[in-house]
């Protein structure tokens, strides 16, 4: 073997730790959402959705950066049409969670709105009595 194929496997070797490392983050960003909001849910807390979908939007970038750096070992053009199938699943579904992020964040907001509202209309109603 010749420098080129050593330093060819070294690289190879780098991005297959880089690529596994990056999984695990995804899978421990993900196992620590789901703890959160296991424990949420018994402490009936309010946030719930928001917290897990940001837990499981982030965990899912992890894995995405994953998956691009298999493109730069990927040798042949069927393993780099699997690897763009798998990233465009995974970056259209970080999509339609970041639109539910956006979307609980609003209620969320307009619930709090609401809240205080109410709170305010309460108070004034005591002040009048």
């Amino acid at each position: 073997m010749d420098v080129y194929g050593y330093i060819e496997s070294g690289f190879d070797c780098i991005v297959r730790y880089c690529i596994l490392a990056l999984e695990m983050v995804g899978v421990f960003v993900l196992m620590g959402s789901v703890l959160r909001a296991i424990i949420a849910i018994f402490r009936k807390k309010e946030n719930l959705r928001l917290q897990l979908a940001e837990g499981i939007a982030l965990s899912l970038e992890f894995k995405i950066g994953g998956e691009l750096l298999r493109t730069v070992i990927a040798r042949e053009w069927k393993e780099l049409w699997v690897v763009g199938i798998i990233i465009l699943f995974r970056a259209a579904l970080t999509l339609l969670i970041q639109w539910e992020i956006r979307i609980e964040r609003r209620n969320d907001a307009e619930r709090q709105a609401k809240n205080e509202k109410l709170g305010e209309s309460e108070k004034n109603t005591e002040e009048s009595h």
